[in-house]
């Protein structure tokens, strides 16, 4: 009986724990439907929202499979002229955005964007195989029912529900009609249709948004038109600027082990390739990105052409000369640094008179200039600062064989110029790299997570050195962009000088996407009989690029006189302008020697050409004629080009036989290939005779 009595005990406390798991499932059932019901609404209410962006261009795919799952879905593609947006609804209430975090009350619920974040980063590779670049693929997550949110958690977009159009529509036209057809023409592959969806019970067991919220300032139709009409009205971006060719999209993402570099001969996009790969590791990499290179105007204008290309990351990527990076960290350290470039030119003026004239040097070269380039590129270029190491130097670059009691004599005048510089307190340019490494060794610098160096050819030694300090041996850290034949420097080194290895991760650019057939014709002929000497070693010179377009030859023309030349400048310039329908600021007029801009300004302002010097130009669109020497227009690009007062010596001449002379020969040659091949449609050239 006892027995009896407690078995039906156990079985009512089983009958109980049965109905209580019942009624704990059917609670779990009903808040898992009422989850999916309230999003079912909120989605239905964000593709409302974006369905006027369809009248203009857009396509919207809702309720599309998540690639690679049977089950998931993405709850909204948006496809047009502004790019591609993989929009996820949250109908979270209590959300509090701080410090790249996002909040749900108190629960931190950042990882709950990393699916998101994870499909945006596989369908930019996707797109890349169509030339998309990376940046026009936004991961977007929208919280229902709110207004007045734009902010960034990790690489996901948080926007209120009302602000989505305005956010999608002020991209503007970033991409053609042709492009779009092509973008959506992938999109529905890769996301693909789901099958009907089960119904679901829409009854809201716990609400999910809040009950009573505060009345919003809706968007009004009126508000909604005008941003799309600001987005019909934005100017058209450049094409590279969102598409590429499918090589350089994928460029753009590839991972790193290390140090890597990018190289290719003018006109293949290494430029357009390194901005690009700036915005990505901005988007993709904790701290910031850092953009240098030799030239100083440089800087400015690829900042400019990004904040137009990457808006998003733009105030995350900093563009800044290599000395003019050393000064300022120098400054922000409390490191005393004086200066001063005409005092050094004395100071080694002085020694030159001293050591260099009586001596072994002075008899060999009575020129002083060939003795101060070895002084400043090779051996301080190089951070050298002994005796022994120079030595030995293999003094890479240099044309002029150097016996021992001569590299004795040469280390004798730079001792006596650094012993001027030190008495007098002052420092050259060099000084300033050193200094600035020497302090980065001393306190490591943790701002930068990446660092990309443009035309890295142009770059001492020292300076690359100092650059690889920052980020050191890290995944994607370093990247060198460049071209060995367009070095226009005297001395060079290899990067195992510097203690770089690039074990494998160099990669050739062989596509020539800027200059006609024809340009590029005359343009090899000034290199052609170079022996290249790259950072990467002697065995590193790259073959003929292919060409993708032809066009009108290069015009080349001789003068007896400068009054001649210039009117004839003129005329080619007033000529392109009219029957080309070219605008003025898409013409340069380029010069080997800043001695040689005067005539030509003269000559323009005479004929009330607008011109702008490459000294001050930012990169800003402005209807003027480009006017600088060719170092300035380094990593620049214009339909139009004229090389003014090209000497006939340079073109036609015979080579030099002294070392030194034939040094000086090809470096300008070299300045003459790389203004040549700034020219995407037209080429005029002006010898003086």
């Amino acid at each position: 009986m006892a027995a009896a009595g407690a078995s039906a005990y156990l079985e009512s406390r089983r009958q109980l724990a049965i109905a209580d798991n019942h009624e704990l499932a059917a609670r779990e059932a009903r808040a898992t439907a009422a989850r999916y019901g309230i999003a079912a609404v909120t989605e239905k209410q964000v593709a409302k929202r974006l369905s006027p962006l369809s009248a203009v261009g857009y396509t919207l795919l809702a309720d599309r499979g998540w690639p690679g799952s049977r089950r998931a879905q993405v709850d909204l593609v948006v496809v047009g002229p502004s790019g591609v947006f993989i929009v996820d609804t949250k109908a979270w209430k209590d959300v509090e955005i701080a410090a790249g975090h996002i909040y749900r009350g108190q629960e931190d619920v950042t990882e709950d964007l990393d699916g998101l974040a994870d499909l945006a980063y596989s369908t930019e590779q996707v797109m890349a195989d169509i030339g998309l670049a990376p940046g026009e693929v936004h991961a977007v997550a929208v919280l229902a029912g709110r207004k007045g949110i734009n902010a960034m958690v990790g690489t996901v977009d948080v926007i209120g529900e009302f602000d989505v159009v305005q956010y999608v529509a002020r991209g503007g036209q970033r991409l053609t009609s042709a492009q779009v057809d092509a973008v959506l023409a992938v999109a529905l592959r890769h996301f693909p249709v789901l099958g009907t969806p089960p119904p679901v019970d829409v009854t809201i067991a716990e609400p999910v948004v809040a009950d009573d919220p505060e009345p919003l300032d809706l968007s009004t139709d009126d508000e909604v038109n005008d941003a799309i009409m600001a987005g019909i009205l934005a100017a058209p971006i450049e094409d590279w600027m969102s598409f590429l060719h499918p090589d350089q999209a994928r460029l753009v993402r590839r991972s790193f082990g290390g140090p890597a570099r990018i190289r290719g001969s003018a006109g293949t996009g290494k430029t357009v390739v390194g901005l690009h790969r700036a915005a990505y590791l901005a988007r993709s990499k904790p701290g910031r990105v850092l953009v240098t290179t030799y030239v100083k105007s440089l800087p400015a204008v690829l900042s400019t052409l990004l904040h137009r290309m990457a808006p998003d990351v733009s105030d995350r990527v900093d563009f800044v000369s290599a000395h003019a990076f050393a000064r300022r960290l120098l400054r922000e350290r409390g490191i005393h640094c004086a200066l001063d470039s005409k005092r050094a030119d004395a100071a080694f003026a002085a020694a030159w008179r001293e050591i260099g004239v009586p001596g072994p040097l002075g008899k060999l070269d009575q020129s002083p200039r060939y003795w101060k380039d070895e002084i400043l590129q090779v051996i301080k270029g190089r951070g050298i600062t002994a005796f022994e190491p120079y030595a030995d130097l293999a003094r890479t670059g240099r044309r002029r064989q150097l016996r021992i009691e001569q590299r004795r004599a040469m280390w004798d005048l730079y001792v006596a110029y650094d012993k001027r510089l030190r008495a007098d307190g002052i420092h050259d340019f060099n000084d300033v790299i050193t200094l600035a490494a020497a302090s980065l060794r001393d306190k490591p610098l943790d701002t930068y997570s990446a660092v990309i160096v443009d035309e890295a050819q142009d770059l001492s030694c020292s300076m690359i050195r100092m650059l690889h300090q920052l980020v050191g041996n890290e995944p994607d850290g370093l990247t060198l962009i460049g071209d060995g034949r367009q070095t226009v420097y005297p001395g060079g080194y290899t990067l195992a000088e510097v203690g770089i290895s690039l074990a494998g991760r160099g990669v050739v650019m062989t596509t020539n996407y800027r200059n006609t057939a024809e340009i590029l014709d005359l343009a090899s002929t000034m290199v052609a009989s170079d022996d290249v000497t790259d950072i990467e070693g002697p065995d590193h010179a790259d073959a003929a690029p292919l060409v993708a377009r032809t066009g009108a030859a290069p015009v080349v023309k001789s003068f007896t006189s400068g009054k001649s030349h210039d009117a004839d400048l003129v005329a080619r310039i007033q000529q392109v302008t009219r029957d080309v329908a070219t605008d003025l600021g898409d013409v340069a007029v380029l010069v080997l020697d800043r001695y040689a801009l005067a005539p030509v300004s003269l000559a323009l302002s005479a004929a009330k050409i607008a011109t702008v010097d490459l000294d001050s130009y930012d990169g800003s669109i402005v209807n003027a004629v480009k006017v600088g020497t060719i170092k300035r227009a380094k990593g620049l690009e214009f339909k139009q080009v004229l090389l003014a007062g090209v000497k006939e010596a340079l073109l036609n001449g015979a080579t030099p036989t002294d070392a030194a002379s034939l040094e000086r020969y090809e470096l300008q040659r070299r300045e003459l290939y790389v203004g040549m091949t700034r020219a995407r449609d037209g080429l005029w050239v002006g010898v003086v005779t």
